[in-house]
């Protein structure tokens, strides 16, 4: 049986999180939420709702992701498939079988989540981060021919796979930091197109100027340090 672990970063998810660990379908092994200085009920109704739930102070999307595979790293057996997943309800767990079956039917490394327009709610994506995806897998498919047409933060690859690519990013540069690392590796990938809904609560990334001119910032350097790194 393929051993699968889900990680969920959660920031003030105290609406959503219970919602989001009851429809990740059975086939997972292990639910992880790593609470990220949250000053809500996160952590309460993440451990009600039957997670293992992690606590990482330092607030950022990769610190989080980082306690995580700490976490998998004193396990034993290891996973076989590692799942990323946010905790806003915006995503539909139960696609998780979706996102994990290139993996386990075609041997692929590693699959994104494509939140494409024609399964979206409106509204459920803000302009800046349709036009953020676009123009990060714009330079990506330049720079690398790659085929991503998201960033989407629902996504899973083989474990092993996973400690080749050595994760760095703390906060908001995790996603793309990934795929490029996946690309500059070579290693084989697909997307699957999922649907996407309006999240529970206002998003710390896009809902904020702030948030939105970080990960702008962010994403922009790991693409470029990326394309002229040797």
């Amino acid at each position: 049986m393929t051993n699968i672990k889900v990680i969920i970063p959660a920031y003030n998810e105290q609406d959503s999180i219970a919602k989001v660990i009851a429809e990740i379908p059975t086939i997972v092994n292990e639910i992880i939420v790593v609470n990220n200085k949250s000053n809500d009920l996160t952590l309460e109704n993440a451990t009600k709702a039957g997670a293992t739930v992690l606590t990482e102070n330092n607030r950022g999307y990769g610190y989080a992701c980082l306690k995580g595979l700490e976490y998998l790293s004193n396990l034993e057996p290891k996973p076989d498939i590692v799942v990323f997943l946010d905790g806003d309800y915006s995503d539909y767990p139960e696609e998780l079988t979706k996102v994990v079956a290139p993996i386990l039917e075609e041997n692929i490394d590693f699959v994104v989540g494509a939140r494409v327009k024609k399964h979206r709610e409106t509204g459920a994506m803000t302009p800046q981060q349709v036009f953020g995806n676009w123009l990060a897998t714009f330079l990506m498919k330049l720079f690398f021919n790659a085929k991503f047409t998201d960033l989407g933060p629902f996504r899973a690859i083989k474990y092993n796979k996973l400690l080749e690519l050595n994760m760095q990013d703390q906060t908001y540069g995790w996603t793309v930091e990934m795929q490029l690392k996946v690309l500059k590796q070579k290693m084989t990938y697909k997307e699957v197109e999922l649907r996407y809904k309006n999240r529970i609560g206002v998003s710390k990334v896009s809902g904020t100027v702030k948030g939105t001119i970080f990960a702008g910032i962010k994403i922009l350097g790991w693409i470029f340090k990326y394309s002229f790194k040797k």
